[in-house]
């Protein structure tokens, strides 16, 4: 499904108000300075200067606001583009940047992990979303991993569906802690789009698109 959000539309709103009073306020600018130019005095004309510095200023406004509708439609041609772009990838499974990922009855949450160094030991745990631990799980040794988490907590009961954050913490021989790199991977079901762009939705939760760091194929049976 593909939803739009509103936020994009009304964003061009206050745009387009902005540049009728800056329309209305230069039509009037010019009847003034044509109404003072017929009636001056030929024997003491007016100061033109002033006139001229905003006039030139008008102009420059104007120039900017025709630049920033410019370039608001070119974001909306890029946000289709976007959209367009990332209903490709629905029904497939992608790897997303993020250490969240989506628990449903129907698929496991599903992470795969790279620790820079050399780890000698290391443990992941799982958060709920009110940030607590529900799963710990050692992990044996090697510099990278993949966790399939089918939602069976600690205590031996399932977890709800929902969104839970991975959190990896390893150490070297000399007990010093490494960096570790998270992907989360799923099937994406759906795009959507908003201020923020195309999103994808991967498990129940969405993503930015360009947090999908690659597209792994057809979504895994």
């Amino acid at each position: 499904m593909t939803a739009i959000s509103s936020s994009t539309t009304a964003a061009a709103a206050p745009v387009t108000g902005t540049a009728k009073t800056i329309g209305a306020d230069f039509n009037m600018f010019l009847r003034l300075l044509t109404t003072q130019m017929k009636n001056q005095d030929p024997l003491d004309p007016m100061d033109t200067t002033q006139f001229t510095q905003q006039l030139a200023q008008f102009s420059q406004v104007e120039q900017s606001m025709q630049q920033t509708g410019t370039l608001r439609d070119m974001l909306a041609k890029l946000n289709t583009h976007d959209m367009m772009l990332a209903s490709g990838f629905i029904g497939r499974e992608v790897a997303v940047t993020s250490p969240l990922a989506g628990l449903t009855s129907g698929a496991p949450a599903h992470w795969t992990y790279t620790v820079k160094g050399e780890p000698a030991s290391g443990t992941a745990k799982i958060y709920d979303a009110a940030n607590q631990v529900v799963r710990t799980i050692p992990l044996s040794e090697g510099a990278s991993g993949e966790l399939r988490w089918d939602g069976m907590r600690s205590d031996g009961q399932r977890a709800s569906d929902g969104v839970y954050r991975l959190v990896v913490a390893t150490q070297d021989a000399k007990g010093l802690s490494l960096d570790t790199t998270i992907l989360s991977r799923g099937t994406v079901s759906g795009v959507e789009s908003g201020s923020d762009g195309a999103m994808v939705n991967v498990n129940g939760e969405r993503f930015p698109l360009v947090k999908v760091a690659s597209v792994l194929g057809k979504a895994v049976k």
